[in-house]
């Protein structure tokens, strides 16, 4: 048994998301495979994730600095309550779902506030006099993006996606990228369609 976090980086549903629709084909086919499971959704565009600003910059610096987190502003306590919430969920989770389309060859801005809540000093890495080593060695992940061109995987998006895995430890990583549905719209069903089997058969081991 194990706690699945889906991480729906996308405003839309599978109706009019490719992303969607191969998230959902995942998901279906990964509650037949591993029933046990237990699959949290967190939907980034009806969840408010605090992104990093003045307020909580000012916050940690005030708390490094000794200060009480009650003497803190009420806007910052909740900001700092937010965001430890949403890595307290990251770490109690053993399976990670991150699903995106690539806008702007880059990830969608929520999604990037939703890393920063995971990429953690102290929590899910440190600092050593070799410099930072990741700390989570319990988790494996699964990267899920959509793109109306061609890129193989190495655009900007799918690169940071991986590598920021990579950097707090997290090495099991597994990708689906669905590639060239607006380049060649003639074949988006197959494109789509090559996808979600390839969703069916991760399913299995994920």
């Amino acid at each position: 048994m194990a706690n699945v976090l889906v991480v729906k980086a996308h405003p839309l549903t599978a109706e009019n998301s490719h992303t969607i629709t191969i998230l959902d084909t995942f998901l279906q086919a990964h509650q037949t495979e591993h029933p046990e499971d237990t699959i949290e959704m967190l939907d980034l565009y009806h969840t408010p994730v605090p992104e990093i600003d003045g307020d909580l910059l000012l916050a940690w610096k005030e708390l490094s600095a000794g200060k009480a987190f009650t003497e803190l502003s009420d806007a910052q306590q909740e900001k700092i309550r937010l965001f430890n919430e949403f890595t307290e969920q990251f770490l109690a989770s053993e399976k990670i779902v991150i699903a995106n389309a690539l806008w702007n060859l880059n990830i969608p801005t929520k999604l990037k506030a939703w890393f920063d809540t995971v990429n953690v000093a102290g929590k899910t890495f440190k600092y050593t006099a070799e410099g930072p080593v990741g700390l989570i060695h319990d988790k494996k992940a699964l990267h899920i993006q959509s793109s109306g061109g061609v890129y193989h995987g190495k655009d900007f998006s799918a690169e940071y996606v991986k590598g920021i895995l990579n950097f707090i430890g997290i090495t099991d990583f597994s990708a689906i990228y669905s590639e060239g549905a607006d380049y060649t719209p003639e074949k988006t069903t197959e494109i789509v369609g090559h996808s979600q089997a390839e969703a069916r058969e991760l399913a299995k081991s994920f």
